[in-house]
């Protein structure tokens, strides 16, 4: 039976954490820190109905949804910062979520591998299939939803009916995140084959190698027509030496670094409302990479332990502090 659980606002008189930072960017080479430097501030929003927030995304009702991984609900925060937790028996270790072309917020679950859709109004239906170890997800352009197959090595689409279909192919070795390319194509990291997919909505893959992808991860579509993707490392589990890398439609590959960044294992990436590009980063903070690879760095009190982040509705980006057990908002005020 559907519960709606943990409804409430935040006290007007509770000291959430507001932090303005500044910090000189950083590319692959330092630019000059005598210009004005870019400024955030970040809000932060623990609570009840937030516990091991993992993956988030902007609704069509104007909200924000995430997944609840270890409390196996889903959570929605209104701009003001208004939370409600869904549950329901079908849901556990729900991880990614994405607005569906349908008006519906899709999810993936670990544990059983399944894909499951909420309403905005919290009805919830699971889908499963046999060749599901859906990982990352995304609304493709012919109208489906698409997501990767971490453990059987292959893209998956699920239509809004539920029926799943899916395509193999022997380059794709863990794939991880997925986005819509803005060439009407699907792009997605090849994990441990250091690769670059595409695929088309027929199922076509074709995939993109350059000496300096490590173990990708997480993909998202840039304000600039490019995509943009989170270099891991091999060497640690959640944390390394990382970067960031773009590549064009047409399969060129770029790749930045920056001082200060140092992305986990799960570290996700959003094209933000200022024309930049944002990723959460480790060290307790978040990252932003403009078109042109200028990195910098924010920390706060107020992040800790980021791994998921989407662009809102109110022109902010949200992401969320999985051990902290909250929700942060940061306001791209004054950025470049």
């Amino acid at each position: 039976m559907l519960s709606n659980t943990s409804v409430w606002a935040l006290a007007r008189s509770r000291a959430f954490a507001r932090l303005t930072v500044v910090l000189c960017a950083f590319a692959l080479v330092a630019p000059s820190c005598g210009d004005t430097p870019p400024i955030v501030t970040v809000t932060n929003y623990p609570g009840p109905g937030i516990r091991s927030p993992w993956g988030i995304a902007a609704g069509a009702d104007g909200n924000l949804w995430f997944t609840n991984y270890y409390d196996d609900s889903i959570g929605r925060i209104t701009p003001a910062g208004v939370v409600s937790s869904f549950t329901d028996p079908s849901i556990s270790r729900p991880r990614k979520i994405v607005a569906g072309p349908d008006g519906n917020l899709w999810f993936t679950s670990d544990s059983p591998n399944s894909i499951g859709r909420m309403t905005p109004d919290g009805v919830v239906s699971t889908f499963t299939d046999t060749s599901m170890r859906p990982r990352g997800m995304a609304a493709g352009p012919d109208g489906n939803l698409w997501f990767t197959n971490y453990n059987s090595d292959s893209i998956g689409r699920i239509t809004p009916a539920g029926v799943v279909s899916t395509f193999t192919d022997t380059r794709i070795v863990n794939a991880w995140g997925i986005a819509a390319g803005p060439d009407g194509n699907l792009w997605f990291t090849i994990t441990n084959g250091h690769l670059i997919g595409r695929i088309t909505p027929a199922g076509v893959v074709s995939t993109f190698a350059y000496r300096d992808i490590m173990h990708p991860r997480g993909i998202a579509a840039g304000p600039d027509g490019n995509l943009w993707f989170i270099n891991g490392n091999s060497s640690a589990q959640w944390t390394g030496t990382s970067s960031i890398g773009r590549i064009t439609p047409a399969g060129v590959v770029s790749i930045f670094t920056g001082a200060g960044m140092n992305t986990p294992t799960e570290a996700e990436i959003a094209a933000g409302p200022d024309g930049n590009v944002w990723f959460t980063n480790n060290n307790d903070s978040v990252g932003r990479i403009t078109p042109a690879g200028v990195v910098s760095i924010f920390t706060d009190t107020g992040i800790g332990s980021a791994f998921g982040i989407a662009a809102g509705p109110d022109g902010n980006l949200w992401f969320t502090n999985f051990w902290n057990n909250s929700i942060g908002r940061i306001t791209p005020a004054g950025a470049v």
